[in-house]
């Protein structure tokens, strides 16, 4: 494997490195969708869509590099988040499955920071078991009635659109859903409001309730039954360029807890000469590295059109177990200050507790290994 990167590659990190850096913190609530621009402009919003769809036509390792620069960058997680679900969650299905008219409409918004899409896919009762969904889609004349709740939809309360998942035939088990894009004022369509998370504060996620909500039949994507195929292929995406962000926040971390070593003193010594400190770093920096080579790997996976599936799964579950125990070790060198919001250590705990059960449970990826080895 060739681990040289090329001089457009090295810019582009560095100037979304340097746009993250000036992103405030604190971008929620009101302040949502003037940091959305922000993201837009950094190429967060289309990086992984072709040129000829509005998008900066890059490869899931070139989308990889700049998540993993702006969480090097900005440590608000929570809105680089907020970015990673609507790109990878949301317009990559729009991308490979919306009818052409559809992808006319919606793209250019979607890329341009104008739209902000919510993936619906979780319900109260099918958190990881995504193939039996209580949400239902019935035929009528001219497309389908949507019946149901989900929950802990990312961007829900402020989204415009949300890609959903239903179910149309009960029978037919996986190939049983079907995939819909639903505009925000639909009739029936009901968002909830935030809830009130420990970390990832910056991206509102919150219920959506449909009661007799009608989608037009041009809001399919792909077939119907095609439905959980889709959600797979997008999760793909997710697991490994979306996470590349815990990188980012990995790598500011370990440079952090470095330099405070360097110049923290205890025993009369710098921390960095008490051997248990040095341990401590040394395994978060080899955490980073491992992690680093999986996620890069699973994205040239993808690019080269094989079947990614098996290095997606180590990749995501080594990043986001490795980003838990970074940040957790980031406290214990920081001591009492790393308890402190001031140093934004606490921050970083919270915004990384999540990365092992959304997009899938650490224990989920680790079945998914299994099966990928034969067992």
């Amino acid at each position: 494997m060739d681990f040289t990167w090329s001089d457009e590659q090295i810019r582009r990190y560095e100037r979304v490195l340097a746009a993250a850096r000036e992103i405030p913190p604190d971008q929620g609530g009101e302040r949502f969708r003037e940091a959305w621009k922000r993201l837009a402009a950094m190429g967060l919003l289309d990086a992984a869509v072709p040129v000829e769809h509005n998008g900066s036509g890059l490869g899931a390792l070139d989308t990889a590099r700049i998540y993993e620069a702006a969480g090097e960058g900005c440590p608000d997680t929570g809105l680089l988040f907020a970015a990673g679900a609507h790109l990878f969650a949301c317009v990559r299905p729009v991308v490979e499955f919306a009818a052409p008219g559809l992808g006319r409409e919606l793209l250019p918004g979607l890329c341009s920071g104008e739209l902000v899409a919510g993936n619906a896919m979780t319900e109260p009762e099918a958190g990881s078991d995504v193939s039996r969904l209580s949400t239902k889609a019935r035929r009528v004349g001219g497309g389908y009635i949507l019946d149901g709740v989900k929950s802990f939809v990312s961007n829900g309360p402020v989204a415009d659109l949300y890609v959903t998942y239903a179910t149309t035939d009960p029978k037919a088990g996986y190939f049983g859903v079907t995939a819909f894009v639903v505009d925000r004022d639909s009739p029936g369509l009901v968002a909830g409001p935030p809830m009130d998370k420990a970390g990832l504060t910056s991206c509102p996620a919150g219920p959506v309730t449909f009661r007799e909500c009608f989608v037009p039949e041009e809001r399919v994507l792909g077939s119907p039954g095609q439905g959980n195929p889709i959600f797979q292929l997008s999760m793909r995406w997710e697991r490994a360029c979306l996470f590349a962000l815990y990188l980012g926040q990995q790598q500011r971390l370990v440079e952090r807890c470095a330099r405070h070593a360097r110049e923290r003193r205890q025993f009369g010594k710098r921390l960095a000469d008490l051997q248990p400190v040095a341990d401590r770093l040394a395994d978060m920096k080899l955490r980073l590295e491992g992690g680093r080579l999986l996620l890069y790997r699973a994205c040239a996976e993808i690019d080269s059109g094989r079947d990614p599936s098996l290095w997606v799964s180590m990749a995501k579950l080594a990043v986001s177990e490795a980003a838990v125990a970074t940040a957790l070790d980031a406290a214990r060198i920081f001591g009492g200050r790393g308890y402190l919001k001031e140093y934004g250590i606490e921050a970083a705990v919270r915004d990384a507790l999540p990365a092992t059960t959304f997009s899938g449970t650490s224990d989920i990826q680790r079945r998914l290994i299994a099966r990928g080895m034969g067992l």
